[in-house]
C-alpha cells in the first residue's frame, strides 16, 4: 500500500465544446432592398399618372416599347466592290436583280412607302407629345387630344372634356380651346406630306327628338374644321376628304356621353 502512493495520479480531463450558431446570411437584406425598389417605383408610377396628360402618358409608355426601325440600304462605299450590285442601270438581270432607288421594282417601292408613312407619323406623334411640355397653356389644350395608329394612318383625336368643349353647345361654333387645338395641328401636320382625312362625330340625343340634328351637326363641324386648319396655314390640297358620321360610332359604352362629341383628324396613309 505504501508504494502504491508515490503513483501520480491519472487526470482525465473532459473539454465541452460548444459550436457557435452558424450565420443567417444577408437574405434578409436583399429581400428588403427589393421592397424599398418596387415601393419607390409604385410611389413615382402614382405620381407620373397624377402629374400628366394622356398624351404625354402615352409617350412614356412608347418610351418603354421602343421599334426598331429597318433601313433599306446597308453600309458600303461606292465603286467597284463597295457595295453596289454588279447590274447597273441599264443593264438589269431578266429577273429584276439590280433595280434600285432609281427604278425600284413594285415590292420596293411598297416598302418605301411604309418606312416614309411610319417615319411621317412618329415624327408628327413624338411633336405633339414635345408641345404639351412647352407650356401649361399646351398641356391644358392637349389634354382634348389623344393619337393611335391604325390602317387608315395616325388619327389625331380631339374630344370634348366636362369643363371645356370644342364648340358652343349642339352648335357648330367653335370655342377658343378648339381655335388653339387647330393652330397646333397645323404646325405638327407641317411635318409631313401625307394627304389628311377630317371626320366629325356627335354624341346621341334623346330618341324623342323630332328632327335629330346629328348628322348636318357632325359633317357641318367636319367642315369647320377643315377651315381652321386652312386658317391656320394648312395647304388645302392636302384634304382627302371630309365625313360626318353623325352617332354612329360612339367610343363609350354611353353614346350619349361627352366624350363621344370628338373630330377626328386623320394623317393618312400614301396607299389611301
Amino acid at each position: 500500500m505504501a508504494g502504491q502512493s508515490n503513483v501520480a495520479p491519472v487526470i482525465i480531463k473532459r473539454k465541452k465544446i460548444i459550436k457557435a450558431s452558424g450565420h443567417h446570411g444577408g437574405a434578409w437584406k436583399v429581400a428588403y432592398a427589393d421592397f424599398v425598389t418596387a415601393m419607390m417605383a409604385f410611389f413615382m408610377l402614382m405620381w407620373l399618372l397624377g402629374a400628366t396628360t394622356e398624351k404625354q402618358r402615352k409617350g412614356v409608355a412608347d418610351y418603354f416599347s421602343p421599334t426598331l426601325p429597318i433601313h433599306q440600304v446597308s453600309g458600303g462605299g461606292s465603286g467597284a466592290l463597295g457595295g453596289d450590285s454588279i447590274f447597273s442601270e441599264k443593264t438589269m438581270s431578266q429577273s429584276g436583280t439590280g433595280a434600285s432607288t432609281k427604278h425600284p421594282t413594285e415590292s420596293e417601292s411598297g416598302t418605301a412607302a411604309a418606312e416614309q408613312d411610319r417615319q411621317a407619323m412618329q415624327a408628327v406623334d413624338k411633336k405633339l407629345t414635345a408641345l404639351g411640355g412647352e407650356s401649361m397653356t399646351m398641356q391644358q389644350l392637349l389634354r382634348h387630344v389623344t393619337t393611335r395608329v391604325t390602317d387608315e394612318g395616325l388619327v389625331i383625336e380631339i374630344f370634348d372634356l366636362p369643363d371645356v368643349s370644342l364648340f358652343a353647345t349642339d352648335t357648330a361654333e367653335p370655342t377658343v380651346a378648339l381655335r388653339g387645338i387647330t393652330d397646333l395641328l397645323a404646325e405638327v401636320l407641317a411635318l409631313a406630306e401625307n394627304r389628311i382625312a377630317v371626320e366629325g362625330h356627335v354624341r346621341s340625343y334623346p330618341i324623342t327628338l323630332i328632327d335629330n340634328p346629328s348628322w348636318d351637326l357632325s359633317a357641318t363641324r367636319a367642315q369647320v374644321m377643315r377651315g381652321l386648319l386652312g386658317t391656320a396655314g394648312l395647304a388645302e390640297k392636302r384634304i382627302s376628304r371630309i365625313s360626318g358620321h353623325a352617332d354612329r360610332e360612339p367610343v363609350t359604352a354611353d353614346p350619349t356621353a361627352l366624350r363621344n362629341n370628338r373630330l377626328e383628324v386623320i394623317l393618312l396613309r400614301r396607299d389611301r
